[in-house]
């Protein structure tokens, strides 16, 4: 079973790169930078598959993977 759509699936990296951009700002606490990705998320996939709640979930969906992938490969990065 999938959960992520292919088509809204491009956007992970996309959110990435606009999640590094926004750590670069640096009056943006970083607390608010999942949520500011949030917006670009469901914006992002509600333009590509419709304005639906499909959309909208997928949106949630697909800011999930962009941020717990960084907060992963930020984990790894820690000394034991």
């Amino acid at each position: 079973m999938q959960y992520i759509l292919d088509n809204a699936l491009v956007l992970v990296p996309v959110l990435n790169i606009i999640g590094m951009i926004l750590k670069g700002f640096p009056k943006l606490p970083d607390k608010y930078i999942p949520l500011i990705l949030l917006v670009f998320g469901m914006l992002g996939t509600m333009a590509l598959l419709g304005f639906t709640v499909e959309g909208a979930i997928q949106g949630v969906l697909v800011t999930g993977a962009a941020v717990y992938g960084n907060q992963v490969v930020k984990q790894l990065k820690k000394p034991a």
